[in-house]
């Protein structure tokens, strides 16, 4: 009870100035991430220039996040930011040399690429017409606590070697950063402790900032701030949109990823949903969040950027904040925005030592599993039982355990599941076969409360409405 009394529904009691600076922490939960993808793409062509735009790749996560909002009724507090699983589309579309694509430039292979990505966009619209026509209480019978506890646990633990590797870089900063946040978290008082990530990030980088100035350098030799891009960059400047182009090989290619991303999504939502305990699944409905996670992918692919999909990053500061208001969610939209038509300033931020990134991982990677093993421990999931063990053994090595996805080939395309979409198929399918399933959506209503999908205010209703 305590802990609900604790949780800020309306951060507008707080005042604008800190709302403000909540968004401000937001932006910096997504920003690692979001601009990495660009950064990883633009490795897999031979151009010395951006091939996948960075200031795009903002513009294309606040544009999303706010269509995002916007389908769900400003409802759910969730980021959009750039997605990880379309990576290996690129790579194959980037080493396509034959047919049309043989000698082409890396701009008009990107220009392919986000074609297929517009297709897969809208494969989202199909299965959100399925929930629709069906109901989501058919779907989520597909999706007990067994099922999603393990894959949201999945989610958090697949992103810890991100946040390992970033933090080796200089642990030292790293652990400035982590200690800075648990300091703030734990003993801080008032705002302070509302903010620990935003703490943790702005002092950590003027400790960067204070090693460089003495000479110090990171592990490897490198130094710690590199400022080179933020001399050369403008102060004003649009963002370098490009439209998509259409061959059904891109398509083929990039498509099929929208299998693996949808079943990641109902994992994401799912984890939103027992972070801050409303029932984002039934209402504003899973068919709506879909909706808007698919058509802000094929807006983004539409002026030359990555796929979008929930952020987790965004999810661990929910929870650490204690501030569940969709406002700032879309507060850090906006500043993405801002920021995609200031290139300078883009580049200060980027500048952001991948240390700093990586102790910040530390604590919100480390959030998403435990909402998952709460999710677990909250619906008294029975692991006596071995259709359980099984069922939650299965995911957790697939999730983990397949780090490099799984591709296989169909005719001559190839298609690769990510590791997070294998854990999804198996334990949904694990779920459906095995004996002895005794869960029913809504039979546990406080257990269904943990998990963000509590049904009781939905049935009062309709009782009310035929009492009537």
């Amino acid at each position: 009870m305590n802990q609900q009394k604790d949780i800020i529904r309306d951060a507008r009691v707080l005042g604008t100035p800190k709302m403000l600076l909540l968004g401000l922490q937001h932006m910096f939960a997504m920003f690692g991430a979001t601009i990495l993808v660009p950064i990883l793409v633009n490795s897999y062509f031979q151009s010395t220039s951006q091939v996948l735009s960075v200031q795009v790749t903002l513009f294309c996560a606040g544009f999303g996040t706010l269509f995002f909002h916007l389908c769900t009724k400003f409802k759910v507090p969730a980021f959009l930011g750039s997605s990880f699983a379309f990576l290996g589309g690129f790579s194959s579309v980037a080493a396509l040399d034959t047919g049309i694509f043989a000698n082409m430039a890396d701009k008009e292979k990107l220009q392919y690429a986000c074609g297929g990505i517009v297709v897969a966009g809208l494969l989202y619209l199909i299965l959100a017409l399925i929930i629709r026509c069906v109901g989501v209480k058919r779907v989520m019978r597909f999706l007990p606590p067994v099922v999603t506890g393990p894959i949201i646990i999945c989610i958090g633990l697949s992103l810890a070697p991100s946040a390992v590797s970033n933090a080796s870089t200089n642990w030292l900063i790293a652990i400035v950063a982590l200690a800075v946040i648990i300091i703030f978290n734990i003993w801080g008082k008032g705002m302070f402790k509302i903010i620990p990530i935003l703490l943790g990030v702005v002092i950590s980088y003027v400790f960067a900032l204070v090693l460089q100035g003495l000479g110090f350098t990171n592990s490897d030799g490198s130094v710690i701030l590199n400022f080179s891009g933020v001399s050369s960059a403008a102060v004003v400047g649009l963002p370098p949109f490009i439209l998509p182009k259409f061959n059904l090989t891109a398509i083929l290619i990039m498509a099929p990823i929208a299998i693996a991303t949808m079943m990641e999504h109902i994992g994401d939502i799912s984890a939103i949903s027992a972070t801050v305990g409303q029932n984002f699944i039934e209402d504003p409905g899973l068919h709506r969040t879909l909706i808007g996670d698919g058509i802000a992918t094929s807006i983004s692919a539409m002026i030359g950027g990555p796929a979008n999909t929930t952020y987790g990053e965004n999810t661990g500061v929910l929870e650490l904040s204690r501030v569940h208001d969709p406002k700032v969610v879309r507060l850090a939209a906006c500043y993405a925005i801002v920021l995609s038509f200031i290139p300078k300033v883009a580049e200060i931020i980027a500048s952001m030592p991948a240390s700093i990134i990586g102790g910040v991982s530390f604590i919100l990677y480390g959030m998403i599993s435990a909402i998952g093993v709460r999710n677990v421990v909250e619906n008294h999931v029975d692991f006596t039982k071995s259709r359980n063990l099984i069922i939650a053994g299965v995911i957790l090595v697939s999730g983990l355990g397949f780090s490099d996805g799984l591709t296989f080939t169909i005719g001559s395309t190839s298609i690769t599941l990510t590791s997070l979409a294998i854990a999804a198929i198996a334990g949904i399918v694990l779920n459906a076969i095995l004996p002895g399933n005794d869960y029913a959506f809504g039979k546990d209503p406080e257990g269904d409360a943990s998990r963000g999908v509590d049904l009781r205010p939905h049935e009062l209703e309709q009782e009310l409405k035929n009492q009537k």
